[in-house]
């Protein structure tokens, strides 16, 4: 207790508590002071104590034992989970996500900023990790004080980790037990999901095409369930409620049609900010098939039909929750969202455009995005792999081909000047013969012309043999960048 009485008192004192709190544990960690510990800290907070008669006490728990926390102040209460939420990546989970949740059990003698602080803490740590049981009690999957996955796979039925290690199994996990997963943990999980993707790919592509033909029923409790979990998403209020409900819908969804389920509930149809916090919640589902179809349905039932029918700038809740998802998940999002958005019946429009062009450049390696790239411009008569994931009731919305409009062309443009997109020589054929046939339609179109300029300078080494059509083409054009556009078709 001793080693921490300064920690408190910049709680009790400070003007910037969490800034300060922060600096002062960071400087004892460096300090190497074998008191201080992120676990000994939440053992201190939540260890049982006799409640004293307080005026910062709530009268309703006078007799019984409560945390320690709960002792103090109510303002320091709410400094010290603000606190914890900051510096959550060096707490356990687990133990972050059962420290508030004990708190917000208290209900009524709660006081308001502890409540709001321990609401704040239980979403975020509960937003990946945390399940809500039906006897309400929480369940977390840390990785805190475990191994990594690419570990656990690679340990032998002799309990060894590594052969040239002379370390066991058991040495390794008490080992990391008292050392903060961070950086390691976001490295075990890109390697499972690079992992992941070279075993299931062939699988994902299979299971995508059956199922986004797939309209099988289900039986009537099934459907009642799943009418019933349509209202609840609909009456969300916060994250706290969303652990419950996503509980219930990977339940309903084990052994069943998923899209059958997800067409019934209609996930779309709840408010953006809710979109956002469940398809991070549903990410996690930990099922042992088609983990990628799984992701991929997630995509084409809460987020696709809402940026399908998009007329209006995305909202930003949304797209930071899509971005995020598309970096750990890219295979899903390029079925699921990406190839979907891009063949839209009609062709795509501005708001879809800046949405492609966020997710290509924030979530995706250019390597990926010159191979989806390839897929569109070659079409699916021509490319077995341009596979499209998406309920059946969306079908209709999403074409076979690429139409090309205004949008259309500043997309190219946009993805052209991103670092590390390289197109093969076939798709720039493709995409010379795709310009070539829109010159006419397109000979006022200012985008357009601007599209033909960042061509001619990005891939210049591969449009010397199609130097004469281009040159016939962009002279139907009468913009204010057509002679730009011819001078350096004339220098190639």
């Amino acid at each position: 207790m001793e080693a921490w009485v300064p920690l408190f008192k910049i709680f009790l004192n400070s003007a910037t508590p969490e800034s300060d709190a922060s600096l002062w544990l960071q400087q004892s960690f460096n300090a190497a002071s074998p008191s201080i510990s992120t676990a000994s800290f939440i053992s201190l907070l939540t260890s049982p104590i006799d409640n004293p008669s307080s005026p910062s006490s709530s009268p309703s728990i006078h007799t019984k034992r409560v945390m320690w926390i709960r002792t103090l102040p109510n303002a320091v209460q709410a400094r010290v989970l603000s606190f914890l939420l900051c510096e959550s990546r060096k707490f356990s989970k687990r133990e972050l996500c059962d420290l508030a949740e004990k708190i917000l059990r208290e209900g009524k003698g709660l006081d308001f900023w502890v409540k709001k602080a321990a609401h704040q803490l239980f979403d975020v740590m509960s937003d990946s990790n945390c399940e809500l049981g039906s006897s309400g009690e929480g369940k977390v999957e840390d990785e805190f004080g475990s191994l990594p996955v690419w570990l656990e796979d690679a340990v032998g039925k002799n309990g060894s980790v590594l052969p040239w290690l002379p370390m066991s199994r058991s040495e390794l996990v008490s080992r990391m037990q008292f050392s903060s997963c961070g950086e390691n943990e976001d490295f075990s999980v890109r390697i499972e999901e690079d992992e992941g993707d070279d075993d299931s790919d062939e699988t994902m592509l299979e299971e995508g095409v059956g199922s986004s033909e797939d309209d099988g029923s289900l039986d009537p409790g099934a459907e009642k369930m799943a009418s019933d979990l349509k209202q609840k998403i609909l009456s969300i209020e916060s994250r706290y409620q969303t652990v419950e409900v996503v509980q219930e819908i990977q339940q309903l969804s084990k052994g069943k049609n998923t899209l059958s389920v997800l067409s019934l509930i209609e996930p779309w149809k709840a408010d953006d900010e809710t979109v956002s916090f469940l398809i991070s919640q549903m990410a996690n589902n930990e099922t042992d098939d088609h983990q990628l179809g799984w992701r991929s349905h997630i995509l084409c039932s809460f987020v696709l039909p809402k940026l399908l029918n998009l007329q209006t700038p995305a909202s930003r809740v949304l797209m930071t929750a899509v971005v995020e998802y598309c970096k750990v998940y890219a295979k899903a999002a390029e079925h699921a969202l990406l190839l979907p958005l891009a063949l839209k019946n009609g062709g795509i429009n501005n708001p879809i455009c800046d949405v492609i062009t966020r997710i290509v450049k924030e979530s995706l390696h250019p390597g990926h995005v010159s191979a989806i790239c390839q897929r569109l411009l070659w079409g699916p008569e021509d490319d077995n792999d341009t596979k499209i994931i998406c309920l059946p009731c969306h079908r209709s919305l999403i074409g076979t081909e690429l139409v090309w409009t205004d949008s259309l062309f500043v997309l190219m443009q946009n993805v052209l000047n991103h670092d590390g997109i390289r197109l093969t020589q076939d798709s720039v054929d493709r995409l010379v013969h795709s310009a070539c046939k829109s010159a006419q339609s397109f000979s006022q179109s200012l985008k357009f012309c601007n599209f033909l300029l960042c061509f001619v300078n990005k891939c210049a080494p591969l449009l010397k043999t199609h130097k004469m059509a281009l040159a016939d083409a962009v002279g139907h054009t009468n913009t204010l960048a057509t002679k730009s556009v011819l001078s350096k078709l004339s220098g190639l």
